[in-house]
Order: C-alpha cells, then sequence, then structure tokens
C-alpha cells in the first residue's frame, strides 16, 4: 500500500463561470482528509471565470491559480496545470461537472494498490446528443484500428497518474497533444474505473462539431501513419487501374465500340484530380504539425500566476 503525500487535482476552464463555486466545493467534500492542491487553468475566458477563480485562490490557498494570455485550447490548458502541479500525484479532470470529483477517492485507492495510472471509463453518457454518442464511439473504433496503442473505449482525459508517468509525459515535446493517448503510451501499471458522466450543470460545450472533427484528426495522426500509407495505396491502386484500363481502351477503339465522349474525360479527371487532392492534403497534414513543432513555440503563455510558482520547465511553459 502507496502513502499518499499531496494530491494535486488540474482542471482547465474556459468561459465556465457558473460552475467555478460548485466544482470547488464538490471538489473540497470529496478530498476531505487528503492533502490536496487545486490547480485551475483559466484558458482565456471571457466572462467573469477569472474574477471568480481569483476570488477563490484569495479565500482558500489550496487553489493555485494558472491564467493564460489566450485561449490555447483544451490539450494545452490541461498541459499547463500538469506542469505546475507539485503533487505525487495529479488528477486531470474537467471543470464543468460531468465528471465527478467524488471519484478521484476510488482512484486513489487504486493508486494505492499499486497503479501507476488510473483512467475512468464512462458506463453512460447523459445530456449528449445521439449524433456525438455515435461519433465518438466510431472515433474509439478507428483510432483502434489505426493507433500503435491500445485506448480503452470511452475514456476521456478524467484520469490519475503517478509522479513517474507524469515526468514521462511532460518530456514529450509535441505541440499537437492527444493527453488521453499519451497517458497510454508512457506505459506503466495501467488499471480503470467505471464511472457514470452526468449531463452539463450549467454553461454549453465548447467542443462543437467541427472542433470535435479536429481534435479527432489530430489524435490519430499523433499516433498513426496510417493515413500517409492510406493515400501511398490508393495512389498505386488508381495507378494499377489506369494500366489496365490502356489495352482495353485500344482493344474497344479497334472493335469500333469506343465512344468519344467529352463527359467520361471530365469524369475521369475530376476523379483522379479529387483523389490527387486528398492525398496532397493528407501529407501536407503532417507537413504542417513538422511545421509547428520546428519553431519551438511555447505550448502556452501564463499572463498571472496565483498561489503558484512557475515551473522549472523553461523550455516548455510560457512566461509571464
Amino acid at each position: 500500500m502507496r502513502e499518499l503525500g499531496l494530491l494535486s487535482v488540474v482542471a482547465p476552464m474556459h468561459d465556465e463561470e457558473d460552475m467555478v463555486e460548485a466544482f470547488h466545493a464538490r471538489t473540497v467534500a470529496a478530498l476531505d482528509g487528503i492533502d490536496f492542491e487545486l490547480v485551475l487553468v483559466d484558458d482565456g475566458s471571457r466572462d467573469g471565470t477569472g474574477a471568480r477563480l481569483r476570488a477563490l485562490a484569495a479565500d482558500d490557498e489550496r487553489v493555485k491559480l494558472i491564467a493564460l494570455s489566450r485561449n490555447f485550447g483544451h490539450q494545452a490548458a490541461i498541459s499547463a496545470g500538469l506542469e505546475h502541479a507539485r503533487g505525487d500525484v495529479v488528477v486531470m479532470i474537467d471543470g464543468d461537472l460531468q465528471d465527478p470529483p467524488e471519484l478521484i477517492p476510488e482512484m486513489v485507492a487504486a493508486w494505492r494498490r499499486g497503479a501507476d495510472v488510473v483512467y475512468a471509463v464512462r458506463e453512460s453518457r447523459e445530456g449528449e446528443t445521439g449524433f456525438k454518442l455515435v461519433t465518438a464511439r466510431w472515433f474509439y473504433r478507428l483510432f483502434a484500428k489505426l493507433a500503435r496503442i491500445e485506448l480503452a473505449h470511452d475514456s476521456g482525459d478524467f484520469r490519475l497518474m503517478d509522479r513517474a508517468p507524469l515526468e514521462a509525459l511532460l518530456s514529450m515535446p509535441e505541440r499537437t497533444r492527444f493527453l488521453r493517448g499519451m497517458t497510454v503510451w508512457v506505459g506503466f501499471t495501467q488499471t480503470a474505473v467505471s464511472y457514470r458522466r452526468a449531463a452539463r450543470a450549467g454553461g454549453t460545450t465548447k467542443f462543437t462539431p467541427a472542433r470535435m472533427l479536429r481534435f479527432a484528426f489530430d489524435a490519430i495522426t499523433s499516433f498513426s501513419h496510417a493515413p500517409l500509407q492510406a493515400a501511398t495505396l490508393l495512389g498505386f491502386a488508381f495507378s494499377i487501374l489506369a494500366f489496365l484500363a490502356i489495352p482495353l481502351t485500344i482493344v474497344a477503339r479497334y472493335a469500333d465500340i469506343y465512344t468519344r465522349g467529352v463527359p467520361t474525360t471530365i469524369v475521369i479527371i475530376l476523379l483522379l484530380g479529387g483523389i490527387q487532392l486528398i492525398t496532397v492534403g493528407i501529407i501536407g497534414e503532417y507537413v504542417g504539425r513538422i511545421y509547428d513543432e520546428v519553431k519551438h513555440r511555447p505550448l502556452y503563455v501564463v499572463r498571472e500566476r496565483v498561489n503558484v510558482e512557475a515551473p522549472d520547465r523553461p523550455e516548455r511553459a510560457g512566461t509571464t
């Protein structure tokens, strides 16, 4: 049985002013008897979230506030919190209360029994549209086939990490981050706990269909070269088809069963041109990621810190 020193709970928030006090109250109640810090990241909120977080930090020194200079995105905000966390064990959780803080003690119990990474798996997802449920199911199935890691179906970013796998995670410098995949990639002893995900208690989701699609594509391209390989195979398939069509066209021409027509030519050109554009676009996505990485820009920039010092990671963390 492991002994827990300090527990860090990291939660990003973006335009969640209606949830700040409720999240704090439920988390503090759930962690009664545990020495913890609550690392809250204001991801460039435009409403009163920042003011409410500063008020919380002033009243409760366990609340550590990192305010980013603008909205850098969900994964970057979580990464900022993880880099500032000081705990022996760190929990990632969203601040909208769909993931229950009351599950954290059960995750800590699994860590005490020897698990280095404890991820929460959703048994049900209340308040979510059929479209989101179906697309999420498709994503996990596609990711399982294409990626080189075994990501548990219906597991999100709600998870606990021991300091050892966390340090391994923080040593990974890529900008296009898929944290739930990265925590699986680092290895160590991993186990799951299940829960029922509640509907949002307030506010609206920030994941539009376009952002969900972008996030899914980032996840797949971060852990798989399959799209590039598919583009290559597609090119070979249509090249072979074109070579096979050459003798058939010659035979049809001299057998007088060939009808010359502009529409056929246009269809073929459009088909092959579309395939070429798709494959070039896929390659361009990977080249774009290379371009982002070689610039070595910080993942985020911090505007303000309250009750917390800057992490000793100057190459990763932003500046105040």
